[in-house]
């Protein structure tokens, strides 16, 4: 039955948005990215709606690097109302080895390996928009259904949120209801939005497609939010200023649901306050970014009536700039952007090593929090076609590497947090992030919430999975599209990775002398995570005007370093993935 709906999901889907209540997209000439490439921080238009201008012959648009096959949302009429519906049905089969994991040693010891090794899983998005001439817009996304169709279920990770441990096709996730009022000084939102900013490493809305792997949730926060351009609706300067409840990040969630069959703990309550500034040119802008959040998490025992209350109060500064040029000669353009940030601030939701002989672990003080992170990217797209439509022009071959660092934590009980985690949509690779270490981590936060704070809760256990970011890491990652056909890419891309300290699980038993061990009981002093190996194939098929299919696969090997051998300096075995990709899109 599962499979049935599955295979019919996407005709009904296609059919839907080929009714005639479906909004016919607009000519894409000077549009905005459907993507979203703008830098524009907390998820702000740049500017009130204004006519578009057609792009002249050396326009840079990014789908000349990435191209899904989305259209850009339709704008608003200034003469009437409008409706539009957009949306994407996607379907995934992967494939991949059976990841060796730290057995839990009291409540299943033979459970050496996460124990999954094929699943069907699928998502279907709508965003609907309602305009109301050009002075209002109602704006929402939901995604009606989500999860694991079929396959084989995750064992002992359940402390991480989407552990993939249940057959749950049906589950429905609300993303956007928010109202926005332009006007000539700004722009107004009101209600529940994506919050992205730079390259999305701190805050990203799960909406960015990326070369290899799928976005995720992202950022949604309930959020009063104005930008203005205070040189002049046309100005280069955009001012952003928001307050912000935290619906749901890598960070935080507020109804609790962050962990799968579990009850013991209650939502979040995350308030932040946001600022931001851009300036924009037409071959780039620079940026800085900088929020103060206050976060607190009630959590009980499973064993006792003790609770704890974990706390966060920080402040984080972040800085993004991007670039395009046009090669002299014509034919060719270069690209490049960055993004770097620091968190300060103080916070109990940090694991810090094993409890101390009273086991009090709930009475412990907070810890400080110095974490830094950044990530680079320098391209080269060679352009086909000479129009001035981007539907006349796209980039025959792409060339492009990214190189990133995320500050580690060697010593989870000196009082100091360093450790700097992605957000889990900002992929980098297939396997290494979003396998190896996201299912280490929630495998170490499961067994120390299970096995040594039963009775006592320990703040930060939640915190100790990566789900799938790149933390405690420096990488570099150069990848490569050729595209044969505007509608086909062929695509490749390679990691090199190196922990950025030693590698230390904060929950792990204590070696000899005391010492604390990786994530597989070894030594933590290798630090070489290893080199990974993607290749790709998409192909997007219009039919007609209003639907694109999509069709592809991905498939990648990981071959570790020393930074997972185990106690008995066994390594880790080579890890594969593979991905088969469907989707349907508007």
């Amino acid at each position: 039955m599962r499979f049935a709906l599955a295979l019919l999901a996407p005709l009904a889907f296609a059919v839907a948005l080929a009714s005639p209540s479906a909004a016919q997209p607009v000519d894409d000439a000077g549009a905005e990215d459907a993507d979203g490439a703008s830098s524009a921080g907390l998820g702000a238009p740049p500017s009130a709606p204004s006519a578009p201008s057609a792009p002249s012959a050396d326009h840079f648009d990014p789908r000349l690097v990435l191209d899904t096959g989305r259209s850009p949302p339709p704008p608003p009429d200034p003469t009437r109302s409008t409706f539009s519906l957009q949306g994407e049905y996607q379907l995934r089969y992967r494939a991949m080895s059976d990841l060796r994991l730290r057995a839990p040693r009291l409540s299943a010891p033979g459970a050496t390996t996460l124990g999954q090794n094929q699943y069907i899983a699928h998502w279907l998005r709508l965003s609907p928009r309602f305009h109301y001439k050009d002075k209002a817009s109602i704006v929402a996304q939901i995604d009606v259904v989500r999860g694991l169709i079929a396959g084989d279920v995750t064992r002992h990770v359940e402390q991480v949120r989407d552990a993939r441990a249940a057959l749950a096709w049906y589950e429905v996730h609300p993303r956007y209801l928010y109202l926005e009022l332009p006007s000539s000084v700004g722009v107004f939102r009101l209600g529940q939005q994506g919050a992205h900013w730079g390259m999305g490493l701190v805050a990203n809305d799960g909406e960015r497609a990326t070369l290899f792997g799928d976005y995720e949730r992202g950022s949604l926060v309930q959020r009063v939010l104005f930008a203005a351009t205070p040189m002049g609706p046309t100005g280069p300067l955009l001012v952003t200023i928001a307050g912000d409840l935290v619906f749901e990040d890598s960070a935080a969630d507020l109804l609790g649901n962050d962990v799968e069959g579990q009850d013991e703990g209650e939502g979040d309550r995350a308030l932040q306050a946001v600022v931001s500034a851009l300036w924009r040119e037409r071959r780039g802008e620079v940026g800085i970014y900088g929020a103060l959040r206050r976060q607190a998490r009630e959590r009980r025992a499973k064993t006792s009536p003790a609770r704890s209350t974990e706390t966060l109060a920080s402040a984080v500064i972040d800085v993004t700039g991007k670039f395009d040029a046009p090669v002299p000669g014509g034919g060719a353009h270069v690209y490049g952007e960055i993004e770097a940030a620091v968190i300060l601030g103080s916070t109990s939701f940090i694991p810090r090593g094993p409890a101390p002989p009273s086991g009090a672990a709930a009475g412990r003080a907070p810890v400080a929090v110095r974490s830094v992170g950044g990530a680079a990217t320098l391209g080269a797209v060679h352009v086909a076609g000479r129009g001035r439509r981007p539907a006349e022009r796209w980039g025959r071959v792409v060339t492009e590497i990214e190189a990133g660092y995320a500050s580690g934590d060697d010593d989870p009980r000196d009082g100091v947090s360093r450790r700097f985690t992605f957000d889990p949509s900002h992929n980098v690779g297939l396997l290494l992030f979003d396998q190896v270490l996201a299912w280490k981590t929630a495998r170490s936060a499961t067994i120390a919430e299970r096995e040594l704070f039963a009775a006592s809760p320990e703040p930060g256990i939640r915190s100790l999975p990566s789900k799938g970011g790149v933390f405690g890491a420096a990488y570099v990652n150069p990848r490569i599209v050729v595209r044969p056909a505007r509608w086909l890419d062929l695509k490749a891309g390679a990691i090199i990775a190196e922990a950025t300290t030693d590698v230390v699980d904060p929950h792990s038993t204590p070696r000899a002398g005391g010492n604390l061990a990786n994530y597989d009981g070894g030594p933590t002093r290798r630090r070489d995570l290893g080199v990974e190996l993607d290749l790709g194939v998409d192909a997007r098929i219009a039919m007609g005007r209003l639907v694109t299919l999509q069709f592809g696969t991905e498939a990648g090997v990981l071959f570790p370093g020393g930074a997972f051998d185990d106690a008995s300096g066994t390594e880790l075995a080579d890890q594969y993935l593979l991905t088969l990709k469907l989707g349907v899109i508007h």
